[in-house]
């Protein structure tokens, strides 16, 4: 049954007093909130995505209506609450539209609170899909997992084994007992996240179990793993990897069942497109994203489709899981809303890069100004978003949480130390959370709750929420971090 918006609130501890309060305060939010630059990268776009996203996040037509041919374009929670008591949608509660237009206005902007800090840069942070663990990967060999529901208290900490420069990507298997870790290795280990042990020391206290990716005449150093994920059913792992393929690994056979030359250089990212698992989404530094079919394949893997318009390597992919749309970050300093619909019949068309500075590198320099308004003559993509930076590391995007605000969200983290929250069809930036001293590789946004939590290179785990269980934040007491010295690697 679902979860009406007031309902939720309550069980957040948040008191309804202070919701109808400050839920007309809210209403034009994104115009009178002050959140540092609202510049815009493009006009709002007429696409089928844009009219779902209004679609599903939209209150009740009879609640928009005040007067004679004017409708609200948004709608306070106190004329929502009476209108759901006078049952003016005739279903006597809440749709699950009407629960978006509310809780999707109160974006978690306010914090920090501190979650964790640790001596060594933070790489990873995620929610596990029903908000009850937390995920956090840093580069000295330690992977936390946070009970949320118990206070944030520490469930299982992993000291990751046969490191090399730092946990690139974790993923937790969808009935949430395993954990696969990976880095600039082709072996991948996998954890049982489900056992007493609160230590988790590789083949000491618990066994890491090591899955090969490396083909048989690889070297010892023969790739490294950016980016991993499980399938919905569990099953399968795939991964992106620095020799440019793409990888599927069968947990049941316990060996590589597809190996996939996709890209002509490293491929940063790679997810899953829906539930289904056939159709794989991937990112490389050459530029391009593309789709992959597997029912489609035979004796060599094709993409199904081809998708171009950034103008440097791809840093991060997110499907909005419905197999149509995802989005993509890149070293370009944008990220670009695709429609797969949109791609080229023949796949093997021409995949030409558009135009790049090959004097510049991500890893140690400044992107270059006279780069900031070059086009690809050749854009498939629905929309662009700028603002944040993509400088030294991977840093990572995604669409806001699909229950709580209809995914009318794209955030992001950044190399200037912020977190960025970007309205989907609009193009404005609606939140800018600035704390950190480092880059913010990864966020990620609670599925059910108003609350983000960010990882940055400081080794600092932060959460932000609206209103926030408190006040105000504690004081921040920092402790002195011993960071590694950058690597040409990573």
């Amino acid at each position: 049954m679902f979860v009406t918006a007031i309902d939720d609130f309550d069980e957040m501890g948040y008191s309804l007093s202070r919701l109808t309060v400050e839920s007309d305060c809210i209403d034009d939010w994104s115009s009178n909130h002050e959140v540092g630059s609202s510049q815009r990268s493009n006009k709002p776009f007429d696409h089928e995505v844009a009219h779902l996203t209004k679609l599903r996040s939209a209150p009740n037509e009879r609640l928009r209506q005040v007067g004679p041919g004017r409708r609200d374009r948004t709608v306070s929670t106190v004329k929502m609450l009476a209108g759901r008591e006078g049952n003016y949608s005739g279903r006597g509660r809440f749709s699950s539209a009407d629960c978006c237009h509310v809780l999707g206005r109160y974006l978690p902007v306010k914090g920090p609170w501190l979650v964790d800090q640790m001596p060594s840069r933070a790489y990873i942070s995620q929610f596990s899909a029903d908000g009850s663990l937390f995920i956090a990967g840093f580069q000295g060999s330690h992977i936390r997992i946070y009970n949320v529901d118990r206070g944030w208290k520490v469930q299982k900490n992993i000291h990751a084994k046969s490191m090399r420069w730092t946990v690139t990507d974790t993923s937790l298997s969808p009935d949430q007992r395993h954990l696969v870790y990976a880095s600039m290795s082709p072996i991948v280990h996998i954890v049982n996240v489900g056992s007493a042990e609160t230590e988790s020391l590789a083949n000491i206290t618990e066994i890491h179990e090591g899955l090969d990716f490396s083909s048989g005449d690889d070297g010892a150093y023969s790739i490294g793993i950016f980016s991993l994920k499980f399938s919905t059913n569990g099953r399968e792992i795939v991964a992106g990897s620095s020799d440019d393929s793409i990888y599927v690994y069968d947990l049941e056979a316990n060996k590589v069942s597809l190996r996939i030359q996709a890209h002509k250089s490293d491929v940063n990212t790679v997810c899953f497109a829906d539930e289904g698992g056939h159709l794989i989404y991937s990112g490389s530094d050459d530029t391009l994203c593309k789709v992959w079919d597997r029912r489609c394949f035979n004796s060599i893997a094709k993409p199904a489709g081809v998708l171009m318009g950034h103008l440097e390597g791809i840093t991060f992919i997110d499907s909005k899981g419905d197999g149509r749309y995802f989005i993509s970050n890149s070293k370009d300093q944008s990220i670009k809303l695709w429609d797969i619909r949109k791609m080229p019949s023949n796949a093997t068309a021409s995949c030409t890069p558009g135009p790049r500075n090959h004097e510049w590198d991500y890893r140690w320099m400044d992107y270059p100004p006279q780069a900031k308004d070059m086009k690809h003559p050749s854009d498939l993509s629905v929309s662009t978003y700028r603002g944040h930076s993509v400088l030294r590391t991977l840093i990572r995007c995604y669409f806001s949480p699909a229950y709580s605000t209809a995914q009318k969200y794209i955030y992001t983290g950044s190399h200037n130390s912020c977190v960025y929250i970007y309205d989907l069809v609009s193009g404005a930036q609606v939140g800018k959370l600035e704390h950190h001293r480092a880059a913010v590789r990864d966020c990620s946004w609670h599925p059910y709750y108003p609350m983000l939590v960010s990882s940055s290179w400081d080794g600092e785990i932060v959460r932000w929420e609206f209103p926030g269980n408190e006040e105000s934040p504690p004081p921040f007491t920092r402790k002195r971090a011993w960071m590694r010295p950058y690597s040409p690697f990573y």
